[in-house]
């Protein structure tokens, strides 16, 4: 059973699930393994837990407002 990761940001239902089609999609027809065997893990991270350089992300999105 391959299994695929995603770390990203908060998303909504919709744009989880288009991400779940279009990952088990495009990894099916470029490993020839159907749709079916593939497990997708997301995982939301909030930007208060993500740091880029010396700074947190919620703070460099901050400074660009």
């Amino acid at each position: 059973m391959p299994v695929i990761q995603f770390e990203g940001p908060q998303m909504t239902k919709d744009q989880k699930e288009r991400l779940v089609e279009a990952f088990s999609r495009e990894a099916s027809q470029i490993l020839s393994i159907p749709e079916e065997a593939f497990v997708t893990i997301l995982r939301e991270n909030n930007l208060e837990n993500i740091g880029n350089g010396s700074k947190l992300l919620s703070e460099k999105i901050k400074d660009r407002e």
